[in-house]
């Protein structure tokens, strides 16, 4: 199974990795592809640095790992980013192998709000990390309504909760404040270099 990760990644911290990694030796992934977000539909262009410094610092954080690659696949692509489309792309690329995309528990209880989600669905199986701030009681509703409407496939991982975001990277930075082992050390030397945030 490959691993499929997309993400605005704005920027890319070290809560992302120790996920990606825990995943992959939890379901034996040959490797976790990072697809960082062109223009992703839920997000407004104000908050985000560009698409090319995101993917550059993507590229960075994940450069001493062989099972980690970045796809520019949604930076490419013109308008609007969807995973539907992402993930047609991912099994062009692997017919041959299932695809794990990798989201969060507070993912899916959005999920209805998504793109042709029956495409999600029929073109992967979801693997989910918790989220702390996530209602059991409404988590579970959505499994079971996607399991009957589409036949969805879930994975859980049992990945730790890590107390790290990168909204809270960008208020910290915002407020002169270090972001220091939040991030990788080359992606933190990329973030002052570029003056970003």
């Amino acid at each position: 199974m490959i691993g499929v990760f997309g993400g605005a990644f704005n920027p890319i911290h070290t809560g992302h990795l120790l996920l990606a990694e825990y995943i992959r030796e939890e379901f034996k992934l040959e490797k976790v592809v990072f697809v960082p977000a062109g223009k992703p539909p839920h997000k407004q262009d104000n908050e985000m640095e560009s698409a090319q410094h995101r993917y550059n610092m993507v590229q960075l954080a994940i450069s001493q790992n062989p099972f980690f690659e970045i796809s520019s696949t949604e930076i490419d692509r013109k308008g609007t980013s969807y995973t539907s489309d992402t993930l047609k792309e991912m099994k062009d690329c692997y017919p041959d192998r299932k695809i794990g995309f990798i989201c969060g528990a507070d993912s899916i209880v959005n999920l209805t709000t998504w793109h042709n989600i029956s495409e999600i669905f029929a073109l992967s199986e979801l693997i989910v990390a918790g989220r702390k701030d996530v209602q059991d009681a409404e988590f579970q509703s959505q499994l079971c309504l996607f399991e009957d409407q589409y036949n969805a496939k879930f994975h859980f991982a049992s990945t730790p909760l890590i107390e790290i975001s990168s909204t809270l990277i960008r208020k910290r930075l915002n407020n002169g404040l270090s972001i220091r082992y939040m991030v990788p050390d080359k992606v933190f030397n990329y973030i002052q270099l570029h003056m970003l945030y």
